[in-house]
């Protein structure tokens, strides 16, 4: 009977860390962790991935079509920022993150063209296929120094492939807490941050628009990690703007 407790209770514990996956909270600036949501829009989704490529909940999550009431951060074009995450990520998958600019941090809705300024992608060689986003709790990187100044959207994804082989099956980690029972499909995990970008020169980057990047069997989103083991991986979206 002490046994069986014991392994009930063990079921019990590893119950949350099945049910709640892990969402970026937190804004990094200059090697600084500010308050989580401060700066970050919260969504109102509490269990459900964002599957559908072609959704609008795809730019900023459920819920984070406006800011609220979240702060807007000043940066300096070329100063370093990030994201840090509420616990490590242990899901296979690569990361993307992206800015727009906007008139209004605070109001803007994410319609407008979006631009990737870094990514994680999947490793390959050796009959292996290695996800460097496992385990991370934060993600560091520099904004462009050559933007103009004013306000953006700052939006990070983590694509979780885990289950990808089949159609929206990729889950899109935007920011959210997600169903075990979901777990079928791939899926993202995402979060905007809100920035306003001091400095900077005249760049304009080519843009593209977030639902619109994306295709539900872009080979970067509908794959089999597991077998046969992938030679190669393509990162989903477009090249990172290097400004």
């Amino acid at each position: 009977m002490k046994s069986l407790f014991t392994a009930f209770a063990l079921l019990l514990l590893a119950i949350p860390h099945v049910a709640a996956h892990y969402r970026f909270t937190t804004l990094i600036v200059n090697g600084a962790a500010t308050t989580p949501w401060q700066y970050v829009r919260q969504s109102n989704n509490s269990n459900s991935p964002i599957t559908d490529v072609s959704s609008t909940n795809l730019r900023c999550n459920s819920g984070g079509a406006s800011g609220g009431s979240t702060q807007t951060a000043t940066v300096a074009a070329g100063a370093t920022v990030g994201f840090k995450l509420d616990q490590a990520i242990f899901h296979a998958g690569v990361l993307n993150v992206y800015m727009t600019k906007v008139s209004n941090a605070a109001t803007a809705d994410g319609s407008t063209g979006w631009f990737k300024i870094y990514q994680v992608s999947a490793v390959t060689g050796g009959g292996t296929i290695s996800w460097p986003t496992d385990n991370a709790t934060q993600f560091t990187f520099k904004i462009p120094s050559s933007i103009s100044a004013g306000q953006y959207l700052l939006r990070v994804e983590h694509i979780a492939l885990h289950s990808a082989a089949s159609t929206n099956g990729a889950q899109f980690y935007i920011r959210y807490f997600i169903n075990p029972l979901s777990d079928l499909v791939p899926y993202s995990l995402s979060s905007c941050a809100q920035l306003n970008v001091t400095g900077g020169g005249s760049a304009s980057p080519s843009t593209v628009k977030i639902p619109g990047v994306y295709s539900a069997s872009d080979p970067g989103i509908l794959i089999n990690i597991y077998y046969p083991v992938p030679t190669s991986y393509k990162q989903p979206g477009p090249a990172v703007f290097t400004g």
